[in-house]
């Protein structure tokens, strides 16, 4: 392999080992394929190409390339009956599909080669993708890359969904506020999905129980339709394509012909349209719970239509017969054959994992169906219920917890309502005989919440119908244990488990930072692409002065294209020698980006009393969403805007200290702001974040760490050790010692010079001379109710970047402690992740058998059994 040199982006692309040199025959073979797309793609009424034509050439071109594995990868699965994974989830923030899908065939280098030969700049072409952005944040990208991982583990695995018609809102910041667009990433359709209309399935709503003979029927109810859409999700290299299916919310009736008849045009369509509304967008807020009847809609639909589904394929799935061969859900021996010979139930052959609670109506759904039309006795149908579903706890933020009033549920899913309440009444037995005369364990464990208005708490059911339970970091599983289900460890230990988030290396590294997986790959192989923990071979070459420049060289130019690109968007110069000092996640009170809009301020505030002295400047950007009806955190947007309005415009300041805001941070911007980033900021009150996954992906980029020990921060700390990282603040012990002692921020504010002079300028109204006031919430929301102790970490926090700024002035130690951070950043793949929920969670086991392309036979796989990853 050649070494590193900077050279035109395309010589360097070329020259990338793990992309390798391009055939020929395969560059001349897929420049046919593409001028034949674009020969369809064309409009015909116009001669000339557009870009967007180009883009779908393109994409339809390595669609091509896909096709045949995934229709040999189903094959596959039908013919060996694996054990099958289902990981249900309100949210797949996916980003684009184009440059994932080249990289993980392997086709990345023909592309690029057969492109540059036409006339035509790749990295344009992958710009015009629209991002899929079916997400909020960190669970539903969690999920995207869990599905990566599953696909290269080669686990028979499916991602179900809903395909919202609209997905996170486009962010647009006017005069420094958040506002609101609709995300139209379907206005152009979708070249990488396929509708299945030959799968449509029926979901139902309202309605009411009837008692039969045969047993309790849920009658009268309003129909809705089902339309899965099928992605595919390639594993790397491996040529298994496994597939994410979405659903579609469809009218049974789309047309009242009565109502038009009769002149009342709009009726006529309503029906539509209110059925419709359940796959129309997707709720904008996956951190404040607000029981909402369209939200328990879309739950219900998604677990609804994906029970049928999953099971008309177990049903099936045997041999691969495409009859319903199997009639029985539970395991027992097939005595007409051997005895030894068991036919797999129900549970053997299908795992459910609930993506936190969203879809946990999935478990009095299967109920129903295993009760209601399979006809099982209720013990049995209990006991496969719970052998089948796992639940993964994502929050210990008590408003995001679900819960759902009685009263909504009885009134559009009243069977499913009687089947909680038994669930709860059977599970009190068990409390009351293990811990007799404790009524308060009772009161405490009931699914149904009886103070104020009864409501259903889908956290307890979720425990309850599942047999395993897990966080998302070490930290925070224990404090699911010791805290937020403390009851329910005690009566279920063997349940609660630990399963660390981690990030899928292919689009986290070789995918978005070619410049440093050329330099790892010279120096370790390409073996880390789907084994990280060979990263650990890189800590030998932290003292190596040519490796570390070559590391210092990538991370400049890629700080060079980030500046670029926030000239041309954002009208900013920045300084390319300055820390690029970033914070990028949703917009919350409890990921403390006021914290940081402190110490920007602070920073100015030392410029102006001394121009004169010795300062390491600062790009500080902060990028991320606030929920539409969030007022403290679109207000926190307006401060940042504000405070960087004055920041900017002072001559004094000059390019020392530059602040930016990231409008509309999505997948494809993270992919361009983590690789240039020095300093990744994570600063969340200790035990308020669940993990974390940016994070991992800053360490994986050679981005310095700043944070407290919360989430994910703990183990990253673990891993790389206490001087590659820059740790502050309170533990969780001392924050709930602080709180239990009695808190009074105030004290702070009037024991500290600094912080004292930032809330005064806040309050007076330095940054909004327009409207002084504008800003008082804040003031009096960290004054008199700091929830999340800004005031008391501030004073460390400040400490703690002024030590940040000294090691930056020493570059070899920087990038030292860079390489570090990379090599110590094995344990945080998905990969990882997704071995341990196989093997501890699910019953199945990983392996690295690799499928042959589509032009060779079946019989020329190897036939070794799965090898543990």
């Amino acid at each position: 392999m050649a070494s590193y040199q900077p050279q035109t982006d395309h010589e360097k692309r070329k020259q990338i080992s793990i992309r390798g040199i391009a055939p020929v025959e395969n560059v001349v073979e897929f420049k046919k394929a593409f001028n034949r797309h674009l020969h369809y793609t064309i409009v015909k009424d116009r001669n000339v190409a557009t870009p967007r034509d180009y883009y779908l050439s393109l994409a339809h071109t390595v669609r091509d390339y896909l096709v045949g594995r995934w229709i040999r990868t189903q094959q596959h699965y039908y013919e060996k009956d694996p054990k099958r994974v289902y990981y249900l989830s309100l949210e797949f923030y996916m980003g684009r599909t184009l440059s994932n899908t080249m990289v993980n065939l392997g086709i990345q280098s023909a592309c690029d080669e057969a492109l540059y030969q036409i006339g035509l700049d790749i990295e344009e072409l992958e710009e015009i993708e629209e991002d899929a952005g079916l997400g909020n944040g960190g669970l539903g990208r969690l999920a995207a890359c869990f599905l990566d991982s599953m696909a290269t583990l080669g686990l028979a695995a499916y991602g179900y969904g809903i395909r919202y018609d609209y997905g996170i809102f486009a962010q647009r910041i006017e005069d420094g506020w958040q506002v609101e667009e609709p995300d139209e990433w379907l206005r152009y359709g979708n070249p990488w999905e396929k509708a299945r209309p030959e799968y449509v399935l029926p979901v139902n709503f309202y309605g009411r129980t009837e008692d039969t003979d045969t047993g309790v029927k849920w009658v009268d109810t309003q129909v809705v339709f089902a339309m899965p859409y099928d992605s595919p999700i390639p594993g790397y290299g491996n040529n298994t394509v496994n597939t994410m299916r979405l659903w579609s919310a469809k009218a049974p009736n789309s047309f009242n012909l009565h109502f038009f008849n009769n002149g009342e045009y709009i009726n006529a369509v309503c029906d539509r349209n209110q059925a419709e509304n359940i796959s129309r967008v997707l709720y904008p807020n996956d951190n404040f719970f607000s029981g909402k009847e369209l939200r328990l809609k879309q739950e219900y639909f998604l677990v609804a239509s994906t029970l049928q589904d999953i099971l008309r394929r177990f049903k099936s799935s045997k041999f691969g017969s495409r009859d319903p061969v199997r009639r029985s859900f539970e395991s027992f021996p097939d005595k007409e054959n051997d005895s030894n010979n068991a036919l797999y139930g129900f549970a053997e052959k299908v795992a459910i994992q609930l993506n936190d609670t969203h879809p946990s109506m999935a478990i009095p759904e299967l109920l129903r169906i295993f009760v209601d039309i399979e006809g099982l006795p209720w013990d049995k149908a209990w006991d496969i219920t719970v052998k089948t579903f796992a639940y993964t706890n994502h929050t210990v933020l008590p408003e995001a917890l679900e819960r759902w009033p009685v009263s909504m549920l009885e009134r559009i899913l009243p069977r499913h309502l009687q089947i909680i309440y038994l669930i709860n009444h059977n599970f009190l037995q068990e409390v009351r005989a293990k811990y007799p005369g404790d009524s308060g364990k009772l009161r405490r464990m009931s699914i149904v919440e009886e103070d104020g208005e009864k409501k259903i708490n889908m956290a307890f059911l979720s425990i309850i119908g599942s047999h395993a339970v897990n966080g998302v970091a070490a930290l925070h599983s224990e404090i699911i244990k010791k805290e937020t289900f403390r009851d329910f460890y005690e009566m279920f230990p063997e349940r609660f488990q630990n399963k660390t988030n981690g990030i899928t290396p292919r689009r986290w590294l070789l995918l978005c930072n070619p410049g440093l997986s050329d330099i790892i790959a010279e120096k370790i192989g390409e073996g880390w692409v789907t084994d990280l923990y060979k990263l650990r071979d890189l800590k030998k070459y932290a003292e190596d002065e040519n490796f570390l420049r070559n590391i210092i060289k990538v991370k400049q130019e890629n700080k060079m294209k980030l500046a670029e690109y926030i000239q041309e968007h954002y009208k900013i110069k920045v300084n390319t020698s300055s820390i690029f000092d970033i914070q990028v996640k949703r917009i919350h009170e409890y990921k403390r980006q006021l914290l940081n809009c402190f110490h920007i301020i602070t920073l100015y505030n030392r410029l102006k009393r001394d121009p004169n002295q010795a300062f390491v400047p600062r790009t500080i950007m902060i990028g991320g969403k606030a929920a539409p009806g969030y007022h403290m955190a679109k207000l926190i947007i307006k401060l940042i805007n504000s405070v960087a309005k004055v920041v900017n415009n002072d001559p004094i300041i000059g390019d020392r200290l530059k602040v930016v805001y990231l409008e509309n941070y999505r997948v494809s911007l993270a992919e361009k702001i983590i690789p240039a980033a020095d300093l990744s900021e994570q600063i969340s009150t200790a035990g308020t974040e669940a993990s974390g996954t940016g994070n991992m992906k800053f360490m994986l980029n050679g981005a310095l760490t700043i944070g407290t020990l919360d989430g994910a921060n703990v183990e990253m700390r673990e891993e790389m050790g206490d001087e590659n990282i820059f740790i502050f603040g309170m533990k969780v012990d001392e924050v709930e010692e602080l709180k239990r002692s009695g808190y009074h921020p105030q004290d702070y504010y009037e024991s500290n010079k600094s912080l004292k002079q930032v809330l005064d300028q806040i309050r007076g109204g330095f940054f909004s001379p327009e409207e002084p006031g504008l800003f008082m919430d804040i003031y009096n929301s960290v004054l008199y109710n700091d929830r999340f102790c800004l005031l008391k970490d501030y004073e460390d926090y400040i400490r703690c970047q002024d030590e940040v700024s000294k090691v930056f002035k020493n570059p070899l130690k920087w990038a030292k402690m860079c390489v570090l951070n990379i090599a110590s950043s094995g344990k945080f793949s998905s990969d990882r992740t997704i071995s341990e929920y196989a093997k501890d969670i699910w019953g199945v086991e990983p392996n690295d058998i690799k499928l042959p392309p589509p032009h060779e036979g079946l019989d020329t796989m190897d036939s070794k059994p799965p090898q543990k990853k």
